[in-house]
């Protein structure tokens, strides 16, 4: 029998890392696309360099007939129609990477079930923008009207990994990065009760992984995260006791301003307000008894940021945010 061939769009990022030698060692062939050079020294895996969504690269890895595609990349409003249909007519099973940002804060804890924004904001501006959470939802909704059920949906909460660090919705330059500096990190007050469930991308990598070719999972959506949750206060603990960040606490209007000042680019509000102000307390259940999963395999969230944080480059070039320097001195 020949191993299944898997084809993995955006192979280098937080989650496909760790999922990619998951799935060579269950005896896949595997091949990654990704804009920037992967590496795995399993002889069932290769990379390839380039821009997935270039219509020719596209067509060219779409004629090698892979029986199964998991799908790491982002597609707007204009790309889903398109796109979409073509990776779900040339393979058996498509994994669609959504998010757990689709989801509103209407029930806690959030389910595979639970509504979501696109159903139920009443925000304008949100509704008839193409922001993260909308396009999300708005894959998900071609893939949900399609007659063939070779799909799966999957929803990774936030998801950290080797130089990927959140803290509320900073990313890695702005928090660990500044730790490493010895510099303070700006975070809004109004974030620092409310719950957040992080699961480390290796957790994440495999969730997906063992979906792959099962047949439950045909048709149906899942929450990707641990169960484990803390409050966004909690987690700059864990970040001052692993590499000493100190965190300022301000109104969520300077932090915003800090991030960006342009008070019509709503997509920084957007994330803190419609996501990170939420409480993100989330059941995964479902993809446990899917995988055969248990909770008690998850890394546990303190020990997955000390040993990624622990392997990053004490001199890796951050860029410098300029504007919370700016604000931290006139705080003095």
């Amino acid at each position: 029998m020949k191993p299944e061939k898997v084809l993995v769009l955006g192979a280098t990022g937080a989650m496909a890392r760790y999922m990619i030698p998951f799935l060579a060692e269950k005896g896949c062939q595997v091949d990654g696309v990704a804009l920037d050079a992967g590496e795995c020294k399993h002889p069932n895996v290769k990379y390839y360099q380039g821009n997935a969504k270039d219509p020719a690269l596209r067509a060219e890895y779409l004629a090698r007939n892979y029986d199964a595609i998991v799908d790491y990349l982002t597609y707007t409003t204009s790309e889903i129609p398109f796109i979409l249909p073509q990776l779900l007519d040339h393979t058996g099973h498509y994994i669609f990477l959504s998010s757990g940002r689709v989801y509103d804060n209407l029930e806690k804890p959030v389910r595979e079930t639970s509504p979501r924004l696109i159903d139920t904001s009443k925000d304008p501006y949100l509704l008839n923008s193409d922001d993260y959470c909308i396009y999300k939802a708005r894959g998900e909704n071609l893939l949900f009207s399609m007659e063939r059920k070779n799909w799966t949906i999957v929803r990774p909460a936030t998801t950290y990994s080797y130089l990927r660090y959140q803290l509320v919705t900073l990313e890695a330059a702005d928090s660990v990065g500044r730790a490493f500096a010895g510099k303070p990190v700006v975070v809004p007050e109004q974030a620092r009760n409310k719950p957040a469930t992080l699961s480390w991308g290796g957790d994440a990598g495999r969730m997906i992984g063992a979906l792959l070719f099962c047949d439950c999972a045909l048709g149906e959506a899942y929450n990707i995260n641990s169960a484990e949750h803390h409050t966004w206060q909690e987690i700059a603990d864990y970040y001052k006791d692993i590499c000493n960040l100190k965190a300022v606490w301000v109104d969520k209007e300077d932090y915003l301003k800090i991030l960006n000042p342009n008070p019509y680019n709503r997509a920084k509000r957007w994330q803190l307000e419609y996501a990170r102000l939420f409480d993100r307390e989330v059941d995964n259940s479902k993809v446990l008894a899917a995988t055969g999963m248990k909770q008690s395999d998850m890394m546990p969230l303190y020990d997955g940021l000390k040993m990624e944080i622990d392997r990053t480059p004490r001199d890796y070039p951050w860029p410098n945010n300029q504007r919370m320097d700016n604000y931290l001195a006139a705080m003095k």
